[in-house]
This record gives structure tokens, sequence and C-alpha cells, in this order.
């Protein structure tokens, strides 16, 4: 599983770790910004594309939007799952209304249904 994170404060490896997920089947990317997000996007080609909201350039929103328009425009190939991670449920909810497919406050991410295979025991 490709999963591709535009989070700027917290190191989403260790937040699954902390939360029992086992990383180490997931090629995890993160950018610490979304400077370039589509063409990140684009080149990585995530299953699964984490959206913060509050993260310099552009918002997780913004992110969103663009990559909307890209994947309409047929220049990029929608991931499979995009989840808002902002720790603010307005932020999330917004995203959701945008096309986001679940959103999640950041510091649960590790109970995504996503990850169920590949938890500790």
């Amino acid at each position: 599983m490709r999963v591709l994170a535009f989070e700027d404060s917290y190191d989403i490896e260790a937040l699954l770790n902390s939360g029992n997920v086992d990383t180490s089947q997931i090629t995890l990317e993160q950018k610490w910004n979304s400077e370039d997000a589509v063409s990140v996007i684009k080149e990585f080609a995530p299953d699964i594309l984490l959206l913060d909201q509050f993260m310099p350039p552009f918002k997780g929103l913004e992110v969103l939007r663009m990559l909307n328009d890209a994947v309409s425009a047929e220049t990029v190939k929608r991931p499979d799952q995009i989840i808002a991670i902002s720790s603010a449920g307005f932020a999330n909810r917004a995203m959701l209304d945008a096309g986001a497919d679940q959103g999640i406050l950041k510091f649960n991410l590790a109970n995504l249904d996503a990850w169920a295979k590949n938890i500790k025991e």
C-alpha cells in the first residue's frame, strides 16, 4: 500500500506506530508542506492520500480542489482513498464536502480501517 501524507507538524509514521500499526508493509512518504502538491501526487501515485488542513503554502482543502481539477482534466489518477486528517473537525467536514472519502482527527489516525491488516498484536 502506498500512502502519501501532507502534514507539516506531526510525523505520520510515528502516529501510526504509536497506535500499533505495523508500517513495514506500507510505503509511506510524508511531505511537510504542500508545495507542488499535485505534481507530487502524480509522481508518487498513492493508494491513500492523507491531507492536513493547516499547512503551507496551500491548505488541505485547496490541495483537494486542485487535485479534483487535475483528475477532471485526466492529468492525475485519483488515489483510491483521500482522507482528511486535520486536528479541527470543521476542516475535515469541509474536505468531505469537497470530495474526501473520510475525515478523522489526526491523533486518531491509527484507528482507520485502512490499517486493519497492519495492526500489531
